[in-house]
Parts: structure tokens; C-alpha cells; sequence
């Protein structure tokens, strides 16, 4: 009897073998190089940003460094007019830009996405100048808007104009100007993101609205638009970011000039700590800008309802 009540047990379930914690801890292992110079040249700044800007510093006055608390931010919205006017016309910068860049990159990406003789090498030369630096563009219509030897000049040739007329020295016609330039180079950026877009679209979904009688403007405005809502919010929240901390641009083409009317707020911080070595006035004045474009960002993202149902 014992020995049938012995063969009846049933063996005893294998001991699972404790699981290495080495492939768990693998993954964070390879990327803790990039997340520690991540750190090193991105964090490090930031917080240095908000450490100067409670504190006065500038290198050739010395004696007048120290901690200064909320001070440089009292002086940024009761004692400086420029922080008001580089603001105000940093969102009319950004506004006007992204607006125009929006329309003209949504009218470029419909017309490249049609079949046509030569679409392939019609695409590169839209999206050319999205490779251009910014350095080099500013170069290029500096050049062009030479009163010399730019375009001003052949203008007068044909009877347009004056000869000897400056767009970027005079104060009505230097924002027109200046939103040209930009123009060329930040069109291509929205045409590529939207035409990526584009290709995913089912080409059923407009078989059908061509069956049911649809027009091609309600095709664009119930179908196209849709489904460019989230490629449309997403271009349009990054180039205002980058619109809105465009230095390269509007320094080469007019240093922020006439008279102080094309100076945004970048560039007004940029002058402080570069030309006059004010480095904790331009911290603050730098803090400031970051608080009021992640409120922006974030009350944007809101509103649009990003990633929602389309």
C-alpha cells in the first residue's frame, strides 16, 4: 500500500529559475549615454538660465554682480518698454509667418501630390530650400535686396521704382521684406510635413464622395482637411516655436533695425547679453520667453484638440 500511495503522488512542479535582472536593466543601459549628455548639454543650460536670471551679472562690471532676486524680473515688465514692443512684434513675426508659410506649403503640397511629367523633379525644387541654412539664405537675399545689385535695381531698369532704394532700410516696406525672405525658406518645411500626410489618404474615400456628387471643394474641406488636422496642429505649434526664437535671420538681413522695428524678442535678448554683457537681465528676459511660449504651446494643444478624433 505504501508503496502504490507512493507511485500515485504526483511529482513536485520544477522550481522556476529565478529571472536575471541583467535583460530587464539592458535597455536603460545602452541609452544611459545619450540620456547623460542629454543632461550634460541640455539641462545644464536651462537650469543655468534660471540660476543667472536672479542674479545681476555682467563680466565688465564686476563690481555690480550679486544676487538680485526677482529684481531683473520687476525691471522686465515695469522698467522696459523694448520687452513690451519686441514682444508685440514677436507675435505679429510669428503670426504673419506661420499664417502665410501654412497657406502656401497646404497649396503646394495639393499640387506636388497630383500626377504630372516631371513631379519628381518639380518636388525637389519645392522642398530645395528647406536644405538651405539659415545663415545662407539670409546671405542670399541680402544679396538680393541690394540697392545696387539686387532686385531694386532691375526694377528701375524697366521703370519701376528708383534706382538707389532700400526695402531693409526703410521702416514701411522692411517687414515685407523680411517676410518674403523667410517665406522662401519655411514654405518647403510645411509642404513636406502635409504631403506626407497626403499620401496616407485612401483614395476610396474620394472614389466615393465623386460617386455621391461631391465637388472637389467639399472633397478637400470633408476629407483632405480632416485628415491633415493633426499634421497641420503639429507643423504649426513647431515653426511658431522655432518663428518666434528666429535670431539668423532677421539679424543678418537688418540687425533688428530701422530703428529698432523688426527687433523681436530673441533678438532683443541676444543683444543684451552679446553686445551689452548684461547675461542676467538676458536670463530673465530668456526665462520669461520659455513661461510664455510653453503657456502658449499648452493652451494651443487645448484648443485644437490634438490627437482627438479627426
Amino acid at each position: 500500500m505504501a508503496q502504490a500511495a507512493a507511485v500515485a503522488k504526483p511529482p513536485a512542479p520544477p522550481r522556476r529559475r529565478r529571472a536575471s535582472a541583467t535583460p530587464r536593466r539592458l535597455p536603460y543601459l545602452l541609452i544611459a549615454p545619450a540620456a547623460l549628455l542629454m543632461l550634460g548639454f541640455i539641462a545644464y543650460p536651462v537650469l543655468s538660465v534660471f540660476y543667472y536670471s536672479l542674479q545681476d551679472y555682467n563680466p565688465t562690471k564686476p563690481w555690480r554682480n550679486g544676487f538680485a532676486g526677482f529684481g531683473n524680473f520687476t525691471r522686465i515688465f515695469t522698467d522696459d518698454p523694448l520687452f513690451r514692443d519686441t514682444l508685440v512684434f514677436s507675435a505679429k513675426w510669428v503670426f504673419v509667418e506661420v499664417g502665410l508659410q501654412l497657406l502656401f506649403g497646404l497649396a503646394l503640397a495639393l499640387i506636388v501630390n497630383q500626377t504630372f511629367v516631371g513631379r519628381a523633379l518639380g518636388r525637389a525644387l519645392v522642398f530645395s530650400p528647406w536644405a538651405v541654412s539659415g545663415v545662407l539664405t539670409s546671405a542670399i537675399w541680402v544679396l538680393l535686396y541690394n540697392s545696387q545689385t539686387g532686385i531694386t535695381r532691375y526694377l528701375a531698369d524697366m521703370g519701376v521704382g528708383e534706382y538707389g532704394v532700400s526695402w531693409l532700410s526703410d521702416t514701411s516696406t522692411v517687414f515685407p521684406a523680411a517676410i518674403v525672405a523667410d517665406l522662401w525658406r519655411g514654405v518647403p518645411f510645411f509642404a513636406i510635413l502635409i504631403l506626407a500626410d497626403l499620401q496616407s489618404v485612401s483614395k476610396d474615400l474620394y472614389e466615393a464622395a465623386e460617386v455621391d456628387g461631391a465637388s472637389r471643394f467639399k472633397q478637400f474641406w470633408h476629407i483632405t482637411l480632416p485628415h491633415l488636422k493633426d499634421a497641420i496642429i503639429l507643423s504649426t505649434l513647431l515653426r511658431a516655436v522655432w518663428e518666434f526664437n528666429n535670431v539668423d535671420l532677421l539679424y543678418t538681413l537688418t540687425g533688428g533695425g530701422p530703428a529698432g522695428t523688426t527687433t523681436t524678442l530673441p533678438l532683443y535678448i541676444a543683444n543684451t547679453s552679446v553686445d551689452a554683457h548684461d547675461f542676467g537681465y538676458a536670463s530673465a528676459l530668456t526665462t520669461v520667453a520659455f513661461v510664455i511660449l510653453l503657456f502658449c504651446s499648452m493652451v494651443y494643444l487645448r484648443l485644437s484638440k490634438f490627437g482627438g478624433e479627426k
